[in-house]
């Protein structure tokens, strides 16, 4: 990356900010209701520091608005979360998982690997893991965070009435979008979080970060990187890489974005750093990204905004936030993570239409035809196979909730659409052959 391309990407910072300040601090709190419910959860059980998980994922931030300009977020890697809490992990446990993860993933970028995976996706598997990552957290948010709530419990703060008031709320906000929703149910939210925390006498108190290494076991390394690191890789090659990048360029079509390459690297950076200090392994995801954007993010500096102020109470407060955070209502996480769901199934309403990016120039992967945008119409035909493509990719990846499952589907599905094809390619280059020797 050249000093005028860093420059460039200052500027579009600087300027979007300024001109739209609002806007850029409320998108940058849009990925909260996947970020703060899973980093309390692991603090809580003891397997990561809520302060070095603030600090580390702070400095990511800041760095990724820096070299990138784009709202890019940085989340946790669900699948090793989900072990991690599931199995009451240790801190090494999970340090072992995302150094794993993330060297995995550095060798994949260096060698190429990223980069040739993503061209030879169809566009179709793509929107298929994007759609279903969307439905996924639609589900997981209903399932998870609203449904356990009753009309006047667990608290008056958070139960379902106020689930219902911040629904009605982003819908309004859908039509009148100058209304910084996030930003709004944030500040509401902390409120309540505070007089709640406050009746209770677990204010935070003002203590400094002080770091602490962790070392992981042989047999933590083992524990991580099998039982936790290997499930984690295919969610993060394709939700966080390949999808968060086709996204990238969809939402922001003026801004330049990120090459796999550079999203993989900042992947494995991430993982390769932090989580020696015990910060929770983390990755950009498309959901994070689709939130951020819906909210009104549209640079970099909303996420160094965002970055800026985790640095500022990790540094400050480190683990005492745990009992003020654990209070922060679930109904408005809850409603902003169905927001976020809303916008990223939103994208595969462009699959037929000439702004999918593979039917501008007929390329088959997503790198083929980055910048272009008019093409020709597919046929009723093609467009009913696309769709089914799509939506084999959904079902099996929301159905197993597993989105290597999905692609693997996916493929299969569009390979099976391709056999008539090769076999037509096959006889004529047989027939091209049999031609020459005569």
């Amino acid at each position: 990356m050249t000093a005028q391309t860093l420059r460039e990407i200052s500027a579009h910072n600087l300027r979007t900010f300024r001109h739209h300040y609002v806007s850029e601090i409320s998108g940058s709190l849009g990925d909260l209701g996947t970020f703060l419910p899973i980093a309390i959860a692991l603090a809580v059980n003891g397997t990561v520091s809520l302060a070095s998980t603030l600090i580390f994922s702070g400095i990511y931030n800041i760095l990724t608005g820096l070299f990138f300009g784009i709202p890019l977020p940085v989340q946790p890697m669900k699948a090793i979360a989900a072990v991690a809490i599931a199995r009451s992990f240790s801190s090494g446990s999970i340090a072992a998982a995302g150094i794993f993860v993330g060297a995995c993933i550095l060798v994949f970028s260096i060698t190429g690997l990223l980069h040739w995976f993503a061209n030879m996706i169809p566009i179709p598997v793509i929107k298929g893991i994007q759609v279903g990552a969307g439905l996924s957290l639609i589900i997981s948010a209903c399932g998870s965070m609203l449904r356990p709530l009753d009309w006047i419990s667990p608290s008056w703060a958070d139960n379902r009435i106020w689930a219902i008031v911040a629904f009605l709320a982003l819908i309004i906000t859908s039509v009148y979008r100058r209304v910084p929703y996030a930003l709004t149910l944030f500040v509401i939210g902390l409120g309540f979080a505070i007089i709640c925390t406050a009746l209770a006498g677990h204010l935070p108190a003002f203590t400094l970060w002080h770091p602490w290494l962790v070392l992981p076991t042989p047999h933590q390394w083992r524990l991580g990187a099998l039982d936790a690191g290997i499930g984690q890789i295919p969610l993060t090659t394709l939700n966080s890489i390949v999808a968060v990048t086709h996204l990238a360029s969809d939402l922001l079509p003026n801004v330049r974005t990120p090459s796999i390459t550079h999203i993989g690297l900042s992947v494995a950076g991430m993982n390769l750093l932090g989580c020696w200090f015990g910060a929770m392994p983390v990755c950009h995801g498309s959901g994070g990204l689709a939130a951020q954007y819906r909210f009104g993010a549209r640079s970099g500096a909303s996420v160094i905004f965002l970055g800026v102020l985790k640095l500022l109470i990790g540094f400050l407060f480190g683990e005492t936030l745990v009992d003020l955070l654990k209070r922060f209502p679930a109904a408005f996480l809850g409603v902003m993570v169905i927001a976020a769901g809303l916008e990223l199934v939103s994208v595969g309403e462009s699959l037929n239409t000439s702004g999918a990016r593979d039917l501008a120039q007929g390329g088959r992967g997503m790198l083929g035809a980055m910048d272009q945008h008019i093409g020709p119409v597919c046929t009723d035909e093609e467009r009913k196979r696309r769709w089914t493509v799509m939506m084999v990719t959904v079902g099996l990846l929301v159905g197993f909730k597993n989105d290597a499952i999905g692609f693997i589907a996916g493929m299969l599905c569009h390979w099976a659409y391709e056999i008539p094809n090769w076999w037509e390619k096959g006889r004529s280059r047989w027939a091209e052959g049999r031609l020459r020797l005569r």
